[in-house]
């Protein structure tokens, strides 16, 4: 760690950061507008002759998501620190093996998922994420959309939106734990694969933390379709994003949804 008696010091540190950051960005002009920071004052930080003043640094900190160790520790040093997670105790009761999820059980892409409005029980969504692997573990990734988010009177900015899943093995199918940034929320899938003629189907339930009496559903029924992986119905998938009445969804999810059947 930087010597905190040692002005200089730190404004070397926090310019070589600043530096290392910035090269991901359109240019330093746009980065520094971006900031609402003169580029003249931002080209002081840049070169260690100054650091900025606390609301000043709040700001850089919060649109590089990073916190005041930029000031003090070397960027690779704060990017290496490992996060808290649920680690090693949880393996043996979350994993049932050392091999993961096969691609032949859940393949890693796109796929387009459907399910009844947690608001509006008349209206079906239609959304996409994609699943990759990280080593033996899967995971996926997605956005909801705009309209969603204030139905939700959450924010409807990209970082907002952004979900991500772990998907854990079970017995008979898959368990996907997901959440936006922060834990802001989060929700529980299940699915099982059914038979459908490309055996890319798979259906289950999703539910959603909310305390109960809350307004709307808290589990409803869910179907994911593994896509095929062209661009073209990739984006097709992606334009059909949204709320849907249930004759609008595909024949085949409208069949699994069963929508005139209540969940149990």
């Amino acid at each position: 760690m930087t010597d905190i008696k040692n002005p200089a010091k730190i404004r070397s540190v926090f310019g070589e950061n600043l530096r290392l950051l910035s090269k991901d960005q359109p240019s330093i002009t746009v980065l520094a507008s971006k900031l609402g920071i003169n580029r003249t004052q931002f080209n002081r930080y840049l070169s260690g002759q100054s650091f900025p003043r606390p609301d000043i640094l709040a700001r850089i900190c919060a649109y590089f998501d990073l916190d005041a160790r930029v000031m003090l520790e070397p960027l690779d040093q704060i990017s290496a620190r490992p996060s808290p997670t649920l680690g090693h105790y949880m393996n043996d009761y979350l994993m049932a093996d050392t091999s993961g999820i096969p691609e032949t059980v859940f393949p890693s892409g796109f796929y387009r998922f459907s399910r009844r409005s947690f608001i509006d029980r008349d209206v079906f969504v239609i959304g996409l994420v994609y699943v990759f692997r990280k080593g033996e573990a899967t995971y996926l990734r997605g956005y909801e959309t705009t309209q969603a988010m204030r139905m939700q009177c959450l924010p409807t900015a990209a970082k907002y939106r952004e979900f991500r899943g772990a998907i854990l093995p079970q017995e008979e199918g898959l368990a996907i734990i997901a959440g936006r940034k922060n834990a802001m929320t989060s929700s529980f899938n299940y699915l099982g694969r059914v038979a459908s003629f490309g055996n890319n189907f798979w259906v289950g339930y999703t539910t959603r933390t909310i305390p109960e009496g809350a307004a709307g559903m808290r589990v409803t029924r869910l179907v994911y379709e593994y896509l095929s992986q062209d661009t073209a119905s990739v984006l097709q998938a992606a334009r059909s994003k949204g709320f849907h009445a249930i004759q609008d969804l595909p024949a085949f999810h409208q069949r699994l949804l069963r929508p005139d059947e209540d969940f149990s």
